[in-house]
């Protein structure tokens, strides 16, 4: 599916990112181009009826928008190297790690980076493609 047919999964985030109209639609598009400048052939999907999600063999991280918040849920993100601490949420789990980022958070692009890296390299010992 080309991704300018209504229901490409990049069509549906941009029209997301349009729909927010505040600091959630401009914290969401900088997450996304953030995620494609760290892992350019990442994979876009639009799953459980309206997330964004990013894939490198295996999801990277989710992109969850709430009134107050974007929640970047990494759904292998404990076994992850975290140095800089983003991780602020969903800590008490086995498996995820989330980043919640609230009006007016700054995110460490770096730090970002190398966690969504991190990501795509741990997918790839399970031997888990692009």
């Amino acid at each position: 599916m080309a991704a300018s047919e209504p229901d490409a999964p990049a069509t549906l985030i941009d029209a997301r990112i349009t729909a927010l109209a505040d600091w959630r639609g401009e914290t969401l598009a900088r997450v996304r181009a953030l995620i494609h400048e760290a892992v350019p052939d990442v994979v876009e999907e639009w799953k459980w009826r309206g997330v964004p999600v990013w894939s490198c063999g295996g999801i990277l991280c989710t992109g969850e928008t709430y009134k107050a918040v974007v929640k970047l849920t990494f759904a292998q993100g404990a076994a992850l190297p975290d140095p800089s601490g983003l991780f602020n949420a969903s800590l008490e789990g086995k498996v995820r790690r989330a980043i919640d980022l609230r009006e007016g958070d700054l995110l460490d692009a770096g730090a970002f980076q190398s966690l969504i890296q991190a990501a795509a390299a741990f997918n790839a010992t399970k031997q888990r493609r692009c």
